[in-house]
Parts: structure tokens; sequence; C-alpha cells
């Protein structure tokens, strides 16, 4: 596994805290972990079956190594029935986990006005992390200096990290997982030199699938953090109102940071131990968050074009033909083997649809500019 540890801070296009990471010697806080909103709603019930799915994990592991082992056809039986519960059990919450994913309305915006529903991605789930044995062990050790003395800073830390697991849907929301992200930089500089493992280990959870995965390796955490950065950019685009230029706008920036972030996983981090921050993964995430870009900018020319000039339907065409050859693009990355039965139902039938849909405009607006022109030029009014 690797992620560029050498890179910058600035390589990610996100907006950065204030230098060091610093935000007047406070931590800042998360959401609120009990408030009752939708999303929150929504990640608690996440959260619920991650933790089952990997309960049902740990039983299908057990009785698959007693099945290996055990020679009593008595026992086989016993545990091979087991295990077809456990199965049973495990797609049930994988289903549900779909469900959960192809749940678009609540990260969608509250105005009255009809938008089509773009998709947003869900956070990762993560567990709680100690450091504090760790760290100052490895102080005492290689700095010389008593560990406890850094007691405060590393709560810090502990608390930064307990509130970038619930960030809020807004710029603050932002600041904290990249006040978090930076502060990993300085961690593995200082602290996680590369020939000595401290013996941490970071459980993360697959934004899809709820499959549970843990490493040591501290650029796993940061390629987490930074999917999440990405996740959460894709909700707050999501939520914009796209029936003024302005919320298109912000949707449009929104998707493109998204884009950028998983684009610089899929550059920087590779071996990753869950299939969201696979290569594949990525690279689908990327051409989605592109194409809902284009289809942002599609809504914007609308928006702005009042007139059935030739030229105006003309350019609507092309606009709207450009839309649906890049969720065509999508539609066939989705359906790619690794793809195919992990991506959403819902995903996949959305971008199919608008695919097809932004075609047929395409041919509408084409359509509406030859016969703009034709009769201009039966009435002898030529053309501008």
């Amino acid at each position: 596994m690797s992620l560029s540890d050498g890179a910058s801070d600035d390589d990610v296009s996100v907006p950065l805290p204030r230098e060091g990471g610093s935000h007047s010697g406070s931590i800042r806080k998360g959401c609120d972990p009990f408030a009752q909103t939708q999303r929150s709603k929504l990640q608690h019930r996440r959260a619920r079956i991650n933790q089952q799915i990997n309960k049902e994990m740990r039983m299908r592991a057990g009785a698959e190594n007693l099945f290996r082992a055990t020679t009593n056809n008595k026992v086989k039986e016993t545990v091979a029935l087991e295990l077809s519960f456990v199965n049973s059990n495990l797609q049930l919450l994988k289903e549900e986990l779909e469900e959960l994913n192809s749940n678009m309305e609540v990260y969608q915006t509250d105005s009255e006005a009809v938008n089509v529903p773009l998709i947003p991605l869900g956070l990762k789930e993560t567990k709680e992390v100690d450091f504090t044995v760790p760290i100052q062990d490895f102080i005492c050790e290689h700095y010389g200096e008593d560990g406890s003395v850094y007691d405060k800073e590393i709560k810090e830390l502990m608390e930064l990290r307990q509130a970038m697991r619930t960030p809020s849907r807004n710029q603050a929301g932002l600041e904290l997982l990249m006040e978090y992200y930076n502060q990993l930089y300085y961690l593995d500089q200082r602290f996680f030199p590369p020939h000595r493992n401290l013996g941490v280990h970071f459980h993360w959870y697959d934004s899809l699938t709820g499959v549970p995965s843990c490493q040591r390796a501290l650029a796993f955490e940061k390629g987490s953090v930074l999917f999440n950065i990405g996740a959460l950019y894709t909700q707050i685009g999501a939520r914009q109102d796209r029936s003024a230029a302005a919320g298109i706008d912000r949707a449009i920036d929104a998707f493109q940071r998204a884009a950028g972030a998983f684009n610089y996983l899929k550059e920087n981090f590779s071996n990753a131990p869950s299939l969201d921050m696979s290569g594949p993964s990525l690279c689908m995430l990327v051409r989605l968050m592109v194409a809902q870009v284009q289809e942002c900018v599609f809504e914007r020319v609308t928006l702005t074009t009042q007139d059935t000039h030739f030229t105006s339907q003309l350019r609507l065409a092309q606009e709207a033909a450009r839309v649906s050859d890049v969720y065509l693009l999508v539609q066939q990355t989705m359906t790619q083997p690794l793809m195919k039965d992990y991506v959403p139902f819902s995903w996949a039938s959305m971008v199919q649809v608008k695919s097809e849909h932004f075609r047929a405009l395409s041919h509408y607006y084409a359509a509406a500019a030859l016969c703009d022109h034709t009769c201009k030029r039966k009435g002898g009014g030529g053309v501008e």
C-alpha cells in the first residue's frame, strides 16, 4: 500500500484550515451524533448495519475454520447449517445497506423547485482509535522524553478524530476533515517510521457494502479520510438549489472537488483493502462526478438561454449530447465485472435513464433548431 507521504497538503483541491491545522488552539466538534436529522438517522442506520455485518463476518470466519478443521460429519452438518444462516443474514444486511445507498432524497435540496436528483456518496464509518500508549512509548524511546507530558496534545488529536467521524454537511465539516488529514501528515512524519510498526489498528467500513477492513498503515487512515472529503463534497453538491445560477455553480464546484479527491486517491493510493477505494471503483466515482458536473453545466445553459433561436437550440442540443455521452461512459464503467455487483442498482438505473434522457433532449433541441431554421427560410427571414 502506498500513499504519497511526501506530497504537500496543497495537492488536494479542497479548502485548507489555517497553517499547522490550528484553529485558535481549540478542537472543533463534529455534528451532534444524537441529532435526529434525516441525514443523521441514515448515518446511524449505516453504522448499525456495518457493525452487524462485521459481527456476521466474524461468525462466518469462525464457522469456516471449524468446518475445515473438524472430521466429525455431524459437526460438519451443524456448521454447514449455521453457515447458511450466517450467509443469509449477510445477504439481508447488504441488501438493507444497498437500500440506504439508494436513498438520494435525504441529500437533495429542500427547495420547492423540481430538480433531477444527483447521486451523493455516504461517508465511510470507522471505529475509535486510542493513540495514547503507542505515541507515548515512541516519544520515550525515540525522543528520550516523558511521553505523559504530551497527554493533552494526544487527547486533542483523539478528540479531533472523533469529531471528524460526524462532519457537518458544509464548509465547517470539510475543514474539520482537512484539519485531521493535515495532522495525519505530521503524525506520519514524526511517529510512524517506515521501519517500525506502532501497533495502532485502523478500522474502516466500505462505503457501499459495509465490509470492514483493518490495517496498521497510516496511509490507510489518510486515504479513508480523503475518501470522506470527496464523499462529503458529493453530499454538498447534491443539496444545492439548482433552480438558480448560484446554486448550480456551487454544485459544479462541489462535484469538481469530489472528482479531484477521488482522482488523487486513484493516482496515489494502491493495494486498497476495501473495494470502494480500489482503482476500478475510484475510476467509476470520478466519471460519475464528472458526469454530474456536465449535467449541472447543461442546467446552467438551459437557465440562461431564453430564446428559441437556431444557434441557441443547437447549443442546447450539443450540451445535452455531451451529458448523454459522459453518462454512457459511467454506465459502461458500472457494468464492468468487478463493479456490476458492487454498484447499487438504483445508481446504475439512474445513470442509464439519464444517458437516454439527455440523448432524447439532444434530438429534441436539434429538431427544434432545424424547424426554426426551416420556418425562417420559408418566411424569408433568413438566419442571423
